[in-house]
């Protein structure tokens, strides 16, 4: 194999490009292998011949030495291509020398995997071990604490509202009491009427404000208990007077048969049969723009629950007398008095009285309005 590797490495000493006539700047100096000189030397201590400098370099110089030196790596070189090793650098192959072993890495350390250079490979530098860090302890799992339970709401401080038991509009035998207990102690000027109008509501602010409590002029219940503490329980005739009024002395007209006997001085109506007084009532009349006529009349018509077709009004417990005007039940008259007027008819605000009066008078009674 020795002389087989001589033999070719005399034919690549052929090859200029390879290690002759290299030039300035080649590696191994200005083409020390040129003109096949390995292999023909006869001096068995130059390795391949005598290996005779070329281009004037004197043979045993320093200089000589050096290229001699690099001569016999570039012939290692060659003889290691021959033996069928993979493609290296020449150069760093002949310059390299052999590493240490790494020391052997203990059982907790673990090797660094190459870092890769800039052309992708693997570094050829000896891995720096890399400790393994210390696990970190884990915290045992948190065991959730069970859900605590959710609190009763605490009840509202807030004042229940309290319960209305009358309001503006209400009406019956309760409101009469109501306006009969007020008048006893001077908070309702007027007779009961048995409807909750503005008057009323007005008298039940009064009281309130009055007695330390919001003047809402609704009666609700802590309004009714303190009234009933305060007063006693009325008596027919406050419940149910006449009239609010004093009745007038009656027409001569009124004192035979059946006549519905009306004052205009003294704003009352006087039912009477064959001058007696069977029953009186607060009205009002028209305003000086409608004026409720005087005279005497006869009832032609009844209509309970008739509503106005010119100013589309209710008019309950109608009684026509002359045209259009009539006598009826007003809740307007009930809720404001005398504020207010009709438009011609006789108005009656005491709904309980003018419905017992419609279930008596027939067609054909005498109506009387004088002053």
């Amino acid at each position: 194999m020795a002389g087989m590797a001589r033999r070719n490495m005399g034919n690549v000493g052929m090859e200029s490009d390879a290690y002759g006539n290299g030039g300035d700047g080649h590696p191994y100096g200005n083409a020390p292998y040129s003109n096949g000189t390995y292999g023909t030397g006869p001096d068995g201590n130059t390795p391949y011949g005598g290996a005779p400098s070329v281009q004037g370099h004197r043979h045993g110089s320093p200089r000589g030495r050096r290229t001699a030196t690099a001569t016999a790596a570039g012939v290692l070189a060659i003889a290691a291509l021959a033996a069928g090793c993979g493609p290296q650098d020449p150069a760093a192959d002949a310059l390299k020398q052999p590493t240490a072993p790494a020391p052997a890495t203990t059982a907790t350390t673990a090797p660094a995997a190459p870092s890769p250079t800039e052309d992708g490979k693997a570094d050829a530098t000896t891995p720096t071990p890399t400790p393994t860090p210390t696990p970190t302890p884990t915290e045992p799992p948190t065991t959730p604490s069970p859900a605590s339970p959710t609190p009763a709401p605490h009840p509202s401080t807030a004042s229940p509202q309290p319960e209305v038991l009358m309001r503006t509009g209400s009406e019956g035998p309760r409101v009469r009491e109501l306006q009969a207990r007020l008048r006893q102690i001077g908070h309702f000027g007027r007779n009961p009427t048995g409807y909750y109008g503005t008057v009323t509501a007005e008298a039940v602010r009064s009281f309130q404000v009055k007695r330390g409590t919001e003047g809402t002029g609704a009666t609700d219940a802590a309004t009714w208990q303190k009234l009933l503490a305060m007063t006693r329980t009325p008596t027919a005739d406050e419940l149910d007077p006449p009239t609010e009024r004093p009745v007038a002395k009656p027409d001569e007209r009124c004192l035979t048969g059946r006549v519905l006997c009306i004052s205009k001085k003294s704003r009352t109506l006087a039912w009477m049969v064959d001058g007696r007084v069977v029953s009186a009532m607060d009205v009002r009349f028209g305003s000086e723009y409608t004026p409720t006529r005087e005279g005497e009349f006869k009832v032609f018509w009844k209509s309970r629950d008739h509503v106005s077709t010119l100013y589309d009004t209710p008019m309950p417990y109608a009684l026509f007398f002359s045209g259009g005007q009539a006598v009826h039940y007003s809740a307007d008259f009930a809720a404001n008095g005398y504020a207010g007027a009709s438009h011609g008819c006789v108005n009656v605000r005491d709904k309980k009285k003018v419905a017992a009066l419609f279930d008596q008078v027939k067609n054909g009674d005498k109506v009387v309005i004088y002053w």
